[in-house]
């Protein structure tokens, strides 16, 4: 990496500063943007691929080597390997201003595109576009999370949205297949089938008894703890779509 010699400052392109205090000092390292994450999930395990500059700094941006004393007494040993790797698991990413809204701005986009794949309008039972759902969480005062995945966030903002926005939804329904042997549907039938908003088909073939029906998405984990307990290995769910996607 370029070093500006007459005032020492790392120049600094595409970078994520890790810091953490230790000891009454601040010690920082420089990696790349989106590695960091990548190390602490397992997916990056080389220190050369996190790392832009091997070595610990007190400043990173003023080029502030940590000295070796400082790194003993603060963490207990001069190894730059064994610092550094405290540092990525303990330590803060820094973040501007400007990355912030920029992060945010982009989770709050995929977490509306999610919501918009996994929900309805009720009268027409087709989806919204992302555009929609972004005025309605507005609306609601939907609050991203930047330290949790978009994922996570889905249900917790159509609840917001179902009761704190003008715009009226509802979760998509899945279809779901599930099969149990036949000589067991007369006293599993009813208890699977009150799960079905919608029943499609059912029908007995092939020594076994099958039901296509439009489920809530919560009620696809309660259905195969069912199967689990009453007919283990014999039984099976399947999703076959989301009702939603399936009209479009």
């Amino acid at each position: 990496m370029p070093i500006n010699q007459p005032s020492n400052q790392i120049k600094l392109t595409n970078v994520s500063i890790v810091r953490l205090k230790k000891g009454g000092k601040r010690f920082e390292i420089a990696c790349y943007k989106n590695k960091v994450q990548e190390w602490r999930n397992g997916v990056e395990t080389s220190l050369d691929d996190v790392l832009q500059v091997s070595n610990v700094f007190i400043n990173v941006s003023k080029g502030e080597v940590a000295k070796h004393n400082d790194l003993q007494k603060a963490f207990g040993t001069s190894d730059v390997d064994k610092v550094v790797n405290e540092i990525l698991k303990k330590g803060e990413v820094q973040v501007n201003e400007k990355e912030r809204e920029h992060d945010l701005s982009s989770l709050r986009k995929e977490i509306a595109t999610l919501v918009a794949e996994k929900s309805v309008d009720p009268a027409t039972q087709t989806p919204y576009p992302v555009g929609m759902i972004e005025k309605a969480m507005a609306e609601a005062g939907f609050s991203v999370k930047q330290g949790k995945t978009a994922k996570s966030q889905v249900s917790e903002c159509i609840r917001l949205l179902q009761s704190d926005s003008k715009l009226p939804i509802q979760r998509a329904r899945m279809r779901v297949r599930v099969n149990v042997p036949a000589a067991d549907s007369e006293r599993l039938r009813e208890q699977i089938t009150k799960f079905g908003d919608k029943i499609e088909h059912q029908g007995t073939h092939e020594e076994e008894w099958e039901v296509t029906m439009l489920i809530d998405p919560s009620a696809f984990r309660s259905i195969n703890e069912l199967l689990q307990k009453e007919v283990k290995n014999r039984g099976r769910i399947e999703t076959l779509t989301f009702a939603a996607t399936a009209s479009t």
